[in-house]
């Protein structure tokens, strides 16, 4: 066997591939967010919409996503397995238990990496299955005028089965066609189960973070009494609150909606 393939066989080459791929789904997190954010604009999907249909028909960002689902998928497989070799290394409980500090998170970190996994099919299967595969969506048109900025939107019926989207203009207007994701979001969004689940799973996201952020820098080495303060912080107010409370309202804010509709 390869020196290279001894190293990441081993426990310690596994958590170095888990903190690759954590970092990264991070990176992700933060991109993920910001485009969910025109979900809260009053633009009746206009932009939610248009951002959607961008990620699936730009082809760099269909290699990234791609990219995206095999981390997940590593990310899942190596957890499992370092968690099953750590118990197995470990098969009868200790008569003298080690008192040493340890997080609420750090101990849990598979039942909140399980929530999340089953999350994540849930959610990717509601809106990424169902753009890509699924033919139950409608179809907006958004006429914007070039000169007033003034839009109007109605429902588009395409002349052939394989349409996807358009732009053209006329005159002073641009006119959009896309899927209407936001249709799902404002159905998938109306249910109280749905919601209550999402908001859950973010407390899980929040959870699953704050230790593991601060983990993988540790598990790479880069860690520095100057830096790490830093690092801290960042996995404490970024990825375990900001980001978690971001993604938490917007299903929150489409249920209130929902009710005075």
């Amino acid at each position: 066997m390869s020196e290279f393939k001894q190293t990441f066989n081993s426990s310690l080459g596994k958590k170095l591939i888990m903190a690759l791929t954590g970092l990264f789904l991070c990176t992700f997190l933060i991109v993920h967010l910001g485009g969910n954010l025109f979900l809260f604009r009053d633009d009746k999907g206009y932009g939610f919409n248009v951002y959607a249909n961008f990620l699936a028909h730009f082809p760099p960002i269909e290699v990234i996503a791609y990219l995206l689902y095999l981390c997940i998928i590593v990310h899942s497989i190596y957890a499992l397995v370092l968690t099953i070799n750590n118990r197995s290394a470990r098969p009868v409980t200790y008569v003298a238990h080690n008192d040493a500090p340890a997080s609420w998170s750090s101990k849990n970190m598979g039942i909140l990496g399980s929530i999340l996994l089953l999350f994540i099919v849930i959610h990717m299967g509601d809106f990424w299955f169902t753009y890509k595969f699924n033919n139950v969506l409608g179809f907006k048109e958004y006429k914007t005028n070039l000169v007033t900025g003034d839009r109007t939107v109605t429902d588009f019926k395409p002349g052939y089965a394989d349409f996807e989207n358009s732009i053209s203009t006329e005159g002073n207007n641009e006119i959009v066609r896309v899927k209407d994701l936001h249709a799902r979001v404002v159905w998938s969004f109306s249910h109280l189960w749905y919601v209550v689940f999402y908001v859950i799973a973010m407390g899980a996201v929040s959870f699953h973070l704050v230790h593991g952020f601060q983990s993988a820098f540790q598990t790479l080495g880069w860690t520095h009494r100057k830096y790490t303060p830093i690092v801290k912080f960042i996995g404490t107010w970024l990825f375990a609150v900001i980001i978690p409370l971001g993604f938490a309202l917007m299903p929150i804010v489409y249920y209130i909606q929902s009710l005075s509709k």
